[in-house]
């Protein structure tokens, strides 16, 4: 195809929300690794940098292509992509008409990244990083991958039945949170306190608030184009967010009788998980209710189902898992075709099909999610433990198996 089709101002905007996009995976890093003990911050971190690199080789090599090569039989992509194969600067009409296909390529890059990442908040301070690698290579070919391609290739056929998931709120955040619930009951509780406070609180809140910044590269970045769809899903995503922070703020004084930092920052990424499979297909004041209930639902997950039953570090299934599944269902309810002609009439638009068809896909990418990552467990322990050993594990990951200190605080001479 001509290169002369591409337009500048979508490409732009593109390398941009890649740009914004990549940067969610250090500020997860920070996320994460403030809210763990000291003695494993810099494991915590180490997570999510190591799979920017590993993820993105595997994608390149053979990711892409199987969650968005040619269609087969509506289940996997083809290997026509493999290496990049015909991915290069002219257009793919299918999925980036005007930018180059080369660059959607490297912005799904980023979601195929993060999405592994996110597990592994539910298995900090006790997963042997041998493990980690070789279930985060795994997973993101047998899981991410085919749910990708359900979801948004053309022929999947999720899509096919009319799902809509503007920016993975099903392919991400579902997956990542059912499969770190699986992880976590696998591996088992950690020793000593199991929920211990939060080493560094304000490394959460600058991590928080690069997730909010990346976020509107995520979402405003899955429009493919600097136009009014764009706008739309930044806006939305903002008040989403602001929402579900001051939700989560307000029922965590309700409860504990104080104003948790690390409550408010949950909040937001609660508010930002929901309203991302409806970003591009809801108007602002539906974004307000959806933020308002993704907030309060994973709170309440959070607090009264998954704490103190699961050790789920840091609340992956409670925040992604409940959030993605309510904002899943949500776009069932909200969607309206007036901000969005290419989605389709949601629930209180007098339409219940699309509901009917976000159930079914939250209803089959848990199951599929759960299932596989079990089996990815069940193989894995054949090879190799999963959990370093307890010893390691009373004197911190950073030393034993990094042999390096997240701080180095040296006394005066």
């Amino acid at each position: 195809m001509d290169a002369s089709v591409i337009d500048k101002a979508d490409t732009a905007w593109v390398l941009i929300s890649t740009a914004l996009v990549m940067l969610m995976t250090p500020g997860l890093a920070l996320f994460y690794g403030g809210l763990v003990r000291q003695k494993n911050a810099l494991s915590t971190v180490m997570h999510s940098f190591f799979l920017l690199a590993l993820i993105s080789v595997v994608w390149v090599f053979v990711g892409y292509s199987l969650a968005f090569g040619p269609d087969i039989g509506g289940v996997i992509g083809g290997l026509d992509w493999v290496m990049l194969t015909e991915v290069g600067a002219a257009p793919e009409p299918g999925y980036a008409a005007t930018i180059p296909h080369a660059l959607f390529m490297a912005y799904q890059m980023m979601f195929a990244v993060i999405t592994p990442a996110l597990i592994s908040g539910a298995f900090a301070e006790r997963k042997r990083f041998s493990a980690f690698v070789v279930f985060s290579l795994l997973w993101s070919l047998t899981v991410y991958s085919p749910v990708a391609h359900w979801v948004w290739a053309q022929g999947g056929w999720l899509r096919e039945i009319g799902a809509l998931d503007f920016a993975g709120g099903t392919v991400v955040h579902i997956t990542s949170g059912v499969s770190a619930l699986v992880v976590a009951l696998v591996l088992g509780k950690r020793t000593g306190d199991a929920a211990p406070e939060p080493h560094n609180a304000t490394m959460t809140v600058l991590g928080a608030s690069l997730l909010w910044f990346g976020w509107f590269g995520f979402n405003g970045g899955s429009a493919l184009g600097a136009n009014e769809l764009a706008v739309t899903a930044v806006v939305t995503t903002h008040t989403a967010a602001a929402a579900g922070a001051l939700m989560w703020t307000g029922l965590g004084w309700l409860r504990h009788r104080r104003v948790s930092v690390v409550g408010a920052t949950a909040g937001a990424v609660a508010g930002l998980v929901a309203i991302t499979p409806a970003a591009g297909f809801v108007t602002p004041l539906s974004a307000l209710f959806i933020g308002l209930i993704g907030g309060a639902g994973c709170f309440v997950v959070v607090e009264l189902f998954v704490r103190g039953r699961v050790d789920d570090a840091l609340d992956v299934f409670g925040v992604h898992g409940a959030g993605g599944i309510l904002g899943a269902i949500l776009t069932g309810v909200f969607a309206s075709n007036s901000v969005n002609a290419a989605g389709a009439d949601g629930l209180l638009h007098g339409s219940p099909a699309l509901l009917i068809a976000q159930l079914i896909a939250v209803g089959v990418v848990i199951a599929y999610s759960a299932v596989m990552t079990w089996i990815l467990l069940r193989l894995i322990r054949f090879v190799m433990p999963l959990r370093v050993s307890e010893q390691q594990e009373q004197a911190g990951l950073d030393r034993a198996v990094h042999g390096e200190d997240a701080y180095i605080f040296e006394r005066d001479q």
